[in-house]
């Protein structure tokens, strides 16, 4: 350990090249952790301009949790429960029919919230919540697709982990257990949910909002972290959290280096086929 505010200077005299030079490469203290961090992850941009505040990212995220909750737990089970929907003896095609139907009107919702909430900022910089075909993110896509199997074993790594936790049960979720019943209705009807729609919502979110807003604060290495970290917390499954995070992390370092939304869509839509195509074996 060095004493605290004492610079530290590392020389590296590498061999003569054949021109006979040497080089020195010198660092010092003053070179903090995150400016190193920024220079190891420089691929991934600068911040983003963002015109709003802490405030505002605070209140779009409660507004947001509190949208999701109140559909999913009031506005949905109320109208299915109006239109004579027994929960008791609902079928597997109805439980993906309200799985579908909470998802567009939870995400319909969280837009609603943050378009309401970001209005007095309008217009935004033309790099927020932008769309574009042109680039070199299918490269970045490609590579993203390439650490599935990696992604893949983090699950199994963390299945393994999770009966040290008190009280986690291991089971199917009831999407799980519908997916795997092969109907041919239900399977299309999450293919809608999994591949088209909820991408777009958790991207918008997540990708769109939280992670050029954390920019604003810390260095964009650690906005990808920290929004890689609350996308595994929106999923509330401890059992996935660790390949979440990571997931969370491909997606993040793809749109900070494109600011593109449409390349970390993709590459969700992706990952979520690869994942349902694994429970139809």
């Amino acid at each position: 350990m060095f004493p605290p505010g004492k610079r530290l200077l590392i020389s590296f005299k590498p061999f003569c090249d054949i021109y006979g030079t040497v080089g020195t490469l010198k660092f010092t203290e003053d070179l903090h952790m995150f400016q190193v961090a920024d220079a190891v992850f420089n691929t991934t941009g600068k911040p983003s301009k963002v015109p709003w505040t802490a405030e505002t990212v605070l209140r779009v995220t409660i507004l947001w949790i509190l949208a999701f909750w109140f559909v999913g737990n009031w506005v949905v089970p109320c109208g299915a429960y109006l239109a004579g929907v027994n929960k008791e003896s609902i079928t597997y095609r109805g439980q993906a029919l309200l799985s579908l139907l909470t998802d567009i009107l939870g995400g319909l919702a969280g837009v609603t919230v943050l378009h309401r909430c970001l209005s007095p900022f309008h217009p935004l910089p033309s790099e927020l919540f932008r769309f574009c075909l042109r680039g070199n993110w299918p490269f970045d896509v490609v590579i993203g697709c390439l650490m599935f199997p990696l992604v893949e074993r983090l699950s199994k790594f963390d299945l393994d982990l999770t009966p040290l936790l008190p009280s986690t049960p291991i089971t199917h979720s009831s999407v799980a257990q519908s997916i795997m019943t092969k109907d041919p209705l239900v399977m299309a009807i999450y293919t809608i949910l999994f591949v088209l729609c909820a991408p777009v919502w958790v991207e918008i979110v997540f990708r769109g909002f939280l992670l050029p807003s954390l920019s604003k604060y810390m260095p964009v290495w650690c906005s990808i972290l920290v929004s890689s970290v609350a996308f595994a917390l929106e999923h509330i499954n401890v059992q996935q959290a660790l390949p979440l995070m990571f997931l969370g992390m491909l997606m993040g370092v793809i749109y900070a280096r494109s600011r593109n939304l449409l390349p970390s869509m993709l590459l969700h839509s992706l990952w979520n086929a690869f994942v349902f195509l694994d429970l139809m074996k």
